[in-house]
């Protein structure tokens, strides 16, 4: 029983890992990364798709993302997508696909950028501690309900603390690689 509880514990952790990886994968660094496009919904004939659905989407040179629709009719939609989303990005339509050129970021837009990782990072941990603190209270019960002795309650307790401080470590390695890509120049 008690042995469930951490790995349930553990593989919630090991989803905001996942979470955090996805979320930071999606901030724009110097180089074209097609998953800078994964939040982008397009309006395809009344429902709102996501482009990825709608398009091949490749960066074939190390500033330059090129989106190739299956559909042409939905060309117009996926540029005002573009156009609306907070990438600050201006599409390039030649009738057969957009191309959407990456501006070098400035120094000052680097520094905002790792701000953003280091925030995301921040609630990734704040939801690992969140988990620690459910867990220790379900353990706390079922010493209470006499599940378990105080002893092994403290053994249970120093557990979820090692794998809390684990998971913490990796997410500060995971923010700190992320905060280096965007710095490159």
């Amino acid at each position: 029983m008690k042995i469930d509880v951490h790995k349930q514990m553990e593989q919630r952790m090991g989803r905001t890992i996942e979470f955090l990886k996805q979320e930071l994968q999606s901030l724009r660094t110097g180089r074209a990364n097609p998953s800078i496009l994964d939040r982008i919904t397009v309006n395809y004939y009344g429902t709102e798709t996501p482009l990825n659905q709608l398009a091949t989407v490749s960066a074939p040179e190390a500033r330059m993302i090129v989106i190739q629709p299956y559909d042409k009719s939905a060309m117009a939609g996926i540029e005002k997508a573009i156009l609306t989303s907070d990438l600050s990005l201006n599409p390039n339509n030649d009738g057969k696909v957009i191309r959407l050129n990456l501006p070098m970021l400035t120094e000052e837009n680097r520094r905002d950028l790792t701000k953003v990782a280091k925030k995301i990072g921040e609630e990734q941990k704040i939801a690992i501690r969140n988990e620690r603190r459910t867990t220790n209270d379900i353990l706390k019960k079922m010493e209470k309900d006499k599940e378990c002795t105080e002893d092994e309650l403290k053994q249970y307790e120093k557990i979820v603390q090692d794998i809390t401080d684990q998971h913490i470590k990796e997410i500060d390695e995971i923010v700190d690689a992320k905060m280096t890509e965007i710095m490159e120049v």
